[in-house]
C-alpha cells in the first residue's frame, strides 16, 4: 500500500512538473535584443498573423507590415504604406506584387521568411503597434521608448509565461 501512495506521489509531481516547465504554448517572444531576456509576449492565435503598424517618421502616415507565423519563422507577406519616401520600397520584386488600395500602395505575395527580426520601438512619432484579431497594443506600454528589441517565435511554459509580460489581455 505505502508503494502504491509513494508511486502516485511520485506521479503527481512528475505531472506537475511537466504541466509547469514542459514548452506548449506558441506566442511572438518581445526579448532585448542583446541577450535573449523576455520583455513581453503576445500568444499566437489560431489565424497565425500579426501586424505591426507604425507611423513613418519623415511622411507620418501608417505603415503596416502584416506577418504570418510558420513554425518557428515569422514571415513578412505583406507591406502597405501611403507615401513614397525614404525607406519605402517603389516597387516590388520577384513574384510580389504591387499595387495601390483606395490611395495605399500594397506589396504582397512577399513571402520573405525570417527566425527573429530586430526593431527600435519608436521614441518620438513612430508609436508602434502590434495588431492581432481585432486587438491593438501599443509597444510603448509594455517596452521602454528607445529600446531595442528582437521579435521572435517561442514555445512557453506555463513557468515562462508567469514570469513574462502577456501582452494580450486574453
Amino acid at each position: 500500500m505505502k508503494k502504491h501512495i509513494y508511486l502516485l506521489g511520485v506521479g503527481g509531481i512528475l505531472l506537475l512538473f511537466s504541466i509547469l516547465f514542459i514548452p506548449y504554448q506558441q506566442v511572438l517572444s518581445i526579448s532585448y535584443q542583446d541577450n535573449d531576456e523576455m520583455l513581453a509576449y503576445l500568444p499566437i492565435t489560431k489565424s497565425k498573423t500579426f501586424q505591426i503598424q507604425y507611423t513613418h517618421s519623415i511622411h507620418l502616415s501608417d505603415v503596416i507590415e502584416t506577418y504570418s507565423v510558420k513554425e518557428k519563422n515569422i514571415i513578412l507577406n505583406e507591406l502597405s504604406y501611403e507615401d513614397f519616401a525614404v525607406g519605402m520600397p517603389a516597387n516590388a520584386e520577384g513574384n510580389e506584387v504591387f499595387e495601390v488600395r483606395d490611395g495605399t500602395y500594397v506589396i504582397t505575395n512577399m513571402k520573405r521568411e525570417f527566425p527573429f527580426f530586430d526593431l527600435r520601438v519608436g521614441q518620438v512619432r513612430a508609436n508602434h503597434r502590434i495588431l492581432q484579431d481585432t486587438n491593438s497594443y501599443k509597444l510603448t506600454d509594455f517596452i521602454k521608448p528607445g529600446e531595442w528589441v528582437r521579435l521572435s517565435i517561442q514555445k512557453l511554459s506555463i513557468w515562462q509565461q508567469l514570469k513574462g509580460v502577456k501582452i494580450s489581455g486574453n
